[in-house]
């Protein structure tokens, strides 16, 4: 898929939780193709600690208003500089990067999206292309408390969601794998994204189960085309860059001890 250096244009940052923050990006002209799972490499400006841009997931294409929207986290010197950005500024970006989910073989495939934290944001986007298709996904949306469930209206309009919070407030007590919906009903294919350890334990279960699963890997990246090899992962086939052969792998390439 060909790729794009591109201005684009802030209309619009809202504030989700005291860390979160959802950037939608316009463009003068209509935004290139992408597809769920892929990312872009943000240039940070007007931050002195920031010398490489930041690879944030795409959460969403609206082709309707022709926006790109970010789901930042702003735990770092440059996703806090990118949350203070303002109608009208500019951001420069990379995209679209790496690999995306798989789409099923049919419509009637049953299809399990979980997500915790963050990492829920590429799932929104591979809902609505699941919904367009006809296959309505399930959503299992992990967060600490309440107040840490992200997006949880917009994920509502592309699936049934099912939410689960440590603290027990909202939905079902403990982690995502926790969740009922887990021991009620069988599905054909999972796709994951989150903390690793979660990403891990949805692996486990999958295998578990002899369920096709594919995770999106959030290891460290800075440039995003396989230069700098700073986000190697091992896999069946030696070390490979997440950023050109992932973020999103199928569990069964990885070396990890399920």
């Amino acid at each position: 898929m060909k790729k794009y250096v591109l201005d684009l244009r802030v209309s619009s940052v809202e504030a989700l939780s005291d860390k979160h923050v959802l950037i939608k990006l316009t463009a003068s002209q209509a935004l290139p193709d992408m597809l769920p799972g892929q990312f872009v490499e943000v240039r940070v400006d007007n931050s002195p600690s920031t010398f490489l841009r930041r690879p944030i997931s795409i959460c969403f294409v609206d082709r309707d208003s022709n926006e790109l929207w970010l789901l930042v986290a702003a735990i770092g010197d440059g996703t806090r500089q990118l949350a203070r950005l303002n109608t009208g500024d500019m951001v420069n970006c990379v995209l679209p990067l790496g690999t995306s989910f798989s789409m099923p073989a049919s419509a009637d495939k049953k299809v399990l999206l979980i997500g915790g934290g963050v990492g829920v944001a590429p799932l929104l986007f591979w809902g609505k292309a699941l919904k367009d298709m006809g296959c309505e996904a399930t959503f299992i949306l992990g967060a600490r408390s309440a107040k840490d469930v992200l997006l949880l209206d917009e994920f509502n309009k592309y699936g049934r969601v099912c939410v689960t919070t440590e603290d027990g407030c909202m939905g079902e007590r403990g982690f995502v794998t926790n969740h009922s919906v887990l021991v009620a009903e069988k599905f054909d294919q999972i796709g994951t994204c989150g903390p690793k350890p979660m990403m891990l334990s949805v692996a486990r279960y999958a295998h578990e189960h002899q369920i096709m699963c594919e995770v999106s890997l959030e290891n460290q990246m800075a440039c995003g085309l396989g230069a700098c090899l700073c986000c190697v992962e091992k896999t069946d086939e030696g070390n490979v860059c997440v950023c050109k052969e992932g973020p999103v792998m199928n569990i069964n390439r990885l070396l990890w001890q399920l």
